[in-house]
């Protein structure tokens, strides 16, 4: 390792504990649904329209980075992105508790957190590309894998605490894992940062626009977002109504396995990517993605469909990193813009996603009223909508074949 890159170790291990923040901020809410719908009477949608509206901010916030990274910079709205994300986990320990409506309470919290997660996603990407070293696509893909061991940990934890502390005492979740937030913007105030291309000038976005291939890699991203979502905010709640289990194996071996297994395939990604023809990858992988969707919905065996929610985990942990690396790799001077705009195409799938989900399952579980597995009915149709995304996913694949043919050099 060169001196210039143990330099800033520091600064790499910074933006994975950002990467975590991150995962905590988007995994953390869904573990809470059903204390929520039981404690609060809140239905199906209006849960599917917490998860949209955390990534409709966060989406609002990817805009605005376009300028916002030309203002501020890059130490500041990381410095900003930690301190939202913590007083936002620390409102939504409070404010349902205080506020005569629980469900505003927690959208107004759902809203902080945003901001912050919404922050995180622009920046950090960037500042890792921006770092010495000559394997960018392995880079990004380890440092996406820390999103997924951030999922993990907050399903372990979260569920743990849960079982033995009981669901009574939920709102101090928040509280604790606010910390990581808290001492991570402290960390961003003294590591070493590097320019990032939008601080030094970057690829005008029309530039990028007229690009063909960038509106694939948008389409990609787009469903990338909502086939990763629908998943992995659903699962939990999949796992205790559509099949029948207890939340504890519920949350192990649904969210819980998707992270490890999305972990797993970043990670050996990221040791090994260098060998491996991204697209292909990329193919593979939307293909797995479809297979895991349709097994969890249509499997007689509750333990076959956990398993396929499991695996759907490291269907869709190459989607993300391999377009991020795939845009940088064609567009190296793209810079914060470029990845801002690619996180706005993710999160408006992450946000889109989720939410129809919940709208498809509230629609079936109401077409079932009176039968006793109504909630169960409804969730299969939610989580079956899924399987729309890497189906889409995979013809934009097709579509960047056909257009590196047509054009071999951008």
């Amino acid at each position: 390792m060169t001196t210039e890159r143990v330099h800033y170790k520091s600064t790499l291990w910074s933006c994975y504990l950002g990467y975590i923040t991150q995962a905590v901020v988007n995994c953390l809410l869904p573990l809470l649904f059903i204390i929520f719908q039981t404690d609060y009477g809140i239905t199906f949608e209006r849960l599917g329209r917490l998860i949209f509206l955390n990534f409709f901010i966060q989406l609002l916030v990817d805009l605005a980075s376009v300028k916002l990274v030309e203002w501020l910079s890059c130490r500041t709205l990381m410095v900003g992105a930690h301190a939202l994300s913590a007083v936002g986990l620390w409102l939504l320990a409070y404010l349902p508790g205080v506020l005569p409506d629980p469900y505003i309470g927690l959208s107004i919290a759902v809203v902080l957190q945003a901001i912050g997660g919404g922050l995180l996603e622009v920046l950090v990407s960037p500042i890792v590309d921006s770092l010495p070293g000559d394997d960018k696509a392995g880079s990004m893909s380890q440092l996406h894998s820390f999103y997924c061991w951030g999922q993990m940990g907050v399903v372990l934890l979260t569920t743990l605490f849960l079982q033995v502390a009981g669901r009574s005492v939920w709102w101090i979740l928040p509280l604790i894992w606010s910390l990581i937030p808290f001492v991570n913007m402290l960390s961003f105030l003294k590591v070493p940062l590097r320019p990032i291309a939008a601080e030094a000038g970057g690829s005008p976005l029309r530039k990028l626009f007229r690009q063909g291939f960038f509106w694939v890699i948008l389409v990609l991203m787009l469903c990338a977002g909502a086939g990763e979502g629908v998943m992995s905010l659903w699962s939990s709640l999949f796992a205790e109504k559509g099949l029948g289990v207890t939340k504890v194996m519920g949350d192990l071996l649904g969210p819980c396995m998707f992270a490890l297994f999305m972990g797993l395939g970043r990670l050996g990604f990221g040791l090994k990517g260098a060998k491996i023809r991204l697209d292909n990858a990329l193919m593979a992988s939307a293909v797995l993605c479809i297979i895991c969707y349709l097994t969890a919905v249509v499997s007689p065996w509750p333990v076959l469909s956990l398993a396929a929610c499991g695996l759907c985990g490291l269907s869709v942990s190459l989607l993300w990193p391999g377009a991020f690396s795939l845009a940088a790799r064609e567009f190296s001077a793209g810079g914060a813009q470029m990845f801002a705009i690619m996180a706005l195409s993710g999160d408006m799938g992450c946000a889109i996603g989720p939410w129809i989900s919940g709208l498809i399952s509230d629609f079936a579980t109401n077409l079932n009223a009176g039968n006793p597995a109504a909630d169960q009915i409804g969730l299969k149709w939610g989580i079956l909508f899924g399987v729309v995304f890497p189906i889409v996913l995979l013809i934009s694949l097709l579509l960047y074949r056909f257009y590196r043919k047509r054009h071999p050099a951008v």
